[in-house]
């Protein structure tokens, strides 16, 4: 296998005018930078509707997309928008995205679009959702939440919609009609952006990968169409939810509140909706990261209403069953297995058997000369990090002294600046296959995506404008040149 690497931003981060990052000229922009870089992956988070906290983690649908992602310039280029229109929306401060101000901006637009679609279009959306089995199902949960005013599906007043029933699905399908024709529309126009860019970036030699959760939310369109998935009792709550126990991000562990799956139900149809699920995660992705994947192997499940996930306890996953169903299904994609956290043995012989790439982390290697993480312990099959979204960017770590003295004796680096610099260049130096760094990492910002175990401020930082010059490609460029991990540039 070649030698690759690439950058983590997620498509929020991108610049753009509208307080968010999106599908259309921003995100071809970052597709030229990572192409003039030599970069041969942009990482990025799950693209679903973000759910609680804003959390692309605790989305609303495992298969849409996020509306907020949409460029509304692509829009009035259909002339679904008009220019007026666009100069009117908050442009934000530039630097994070006010998730209130950009969602209620976008859903007045997007509403406008839709009322102005031809038939024509509203037919192509119609089509596209006959040929995806989740999207009526989605439409018409997000039809439904937002007409009883946000409550969840196990709250709705209407049992029967609640359940399920087919006389209710069909009633409230007829009630809800224009509304499930807009959620379709949305859908649509996201599949359409999406799959431009998608084919952008593989035309520039540039491949995505993506990010599949290892857990869905339990007020999902997922859980309300599917519940017989999940270990969930008659009116739809879980006895025990996900979690992990106490680690290095959280002395309490963390309480993710997602419910659990069925596994004996889904071993038992040959786990069909993970199926599904990946197939759609190709439609997206060139490469899938499996978050979690240490849950496959044993998951902490905790009970339900307890404060911490310290009160929970290990369960046995599906294991090679369904990991052997996934990587048979779709040879063509590549998984990448997210094993941090505990690891124990089980865990370790999953990865074995699997032969996938797990993920190392820089950040966590400067511990001692055994540390697995650290270059000269790395294997080839696997993929090295700077930090991952959870990490702080180098600019803004804080290891521990003694840490702090070992990377600085190791990577032979006297100031911040060469730690920043030492760090990248060992990692695109190490003997792993593929080495990825936040971009954070490669611009010398402090700024954090992610701080695990906390509720508030997460997954709005945003890329200056300009930032991803020319001058920087050019460095990244030679640094991956150097390192073997990409071809020189033609002329």
């Amino acid at each position: 296998m070649a030698r690759t690497s690439g950058i983590l931003l997620p498509v929020f981060s991108l610049p753009s005018p509208y307080g968010v990052g999106s599908l259309g000229k921003s995100a071809r922009d970052f597709v030229d930078f990572l192409r003039r870089a030599g970069q041969t992956w942009w990482q990025i988070l799950p693209v679903g509707p973000a759910g609680n906290g804003d959390s692309p983690y605790q989305s609303v649908s495992t298969h849409a997309g996020n509306p907020a992602f949409l460029d509304l310039d692509l829009l009035a280029e259909e002339g679904l928008l008009t220019a007026e229109e666009l100069a009117a929306v908050p442009a934000g401060d530039g630097r994070t995205v006010d998730y209130p101000a950009v969602n209620a901006a976008r859903e007045r637009l997007l509403r406008l679009a839709f009322s102005r679609a031809d038939a024509h279009s509203r037919d192509e959306a119609a089509a596209f959702a006959r040929e995806r089995r989740w999207l009526a199902d989605y439409a018409l949960y997000q039809a439904a939440k937002d007409h009883f005013g946000g409550l969840a599906w196990y709250d709705w007043p209407d049992e029967g919609l609640r359940r399920r029933q087919p006389e209710a699905l069909e009633r409230w399908g007829r009630t809800l009609e224009r509304e499930t024709a807009y959620q379709t529309f949305v859908q649509y126009q996201f599949q359409k952006q999406w799959t431009a860019m998608r084919q952008y970036a593989n035309g520039q030699g540039v491949k995505i990968l993506g990010d599949l959760p290892i857990y869905v939310s339990l007020d999902s369109a997922d859980v309300w169409a599917e519940r017989e998935q999940f270990l969930l009792d008659g009116e739809g709550r879980p006895a025990a939810v996900a979690g992990v126990p106490p680690d290095y991000f959280s002395a309490d562990g963390q309480l993710w509140g997602n419910p659990l799956y069925d596994w004996d139900r889904m071993r038992a149809d040959g786990f069909g909706w993970w199926i599904r699920r990946v197939e759609r995660a190709g439609e997206l992705f060139d490469a899938i990261r499996i978050d979690h994947f240490r849950a496959l192997a044993s998951y902490w499940a905790v009970p339900a209403g307890a404060e911490t996930a310290k009160e929970g306890r290990w369960q046995t996953g599906p294991g090679m069953a369904l990991v052997g169903v996934l990587t048979s299904w779709f040879p063509h994609l590549r998984f990448v297995a997210e094993d941090l956290g505990v690891l124990t043995p089980d865990v370790e012989e999953l990865l074995r058997a699997s032969g996938l790439p797990g993920m190392k982390v820089l950040e966590f290697a400067f511990s001692g000369p055994d540390n697995g993480y650290l270059p000269h312990n790395c294997v080839k099959n696997c993929v090295l990090y700077t930090g991952t979204h959870d990490n702080a960017p180098i600019a803004s770590w804080e290891p521990s002294a003694d840490e702090a003295a070992y990377a600085a004796r190791y990577l032979d680096a006297k100031t911040p600046e060469e730690l920043r610099r030492r760090m990248l260049l060992a990692g695109q130096t190490s003997v792993a296959d593929t080495f990825i760094a936040q971009m954070q990492d490669y611009l010398g910002d402090p700024g954090r995506t992610n701080v695990p175990g906390t509720a508030a401020g997460n997954w709005r930082w945003r890329m200056a404008s300009g930032a991803a010059s020319d001058a920087l490609a050019d460095e990244i460029y030679q640094l991956t040149l150097d390192a073997g991990r990409c071809p020189p540039r033609n002329g």
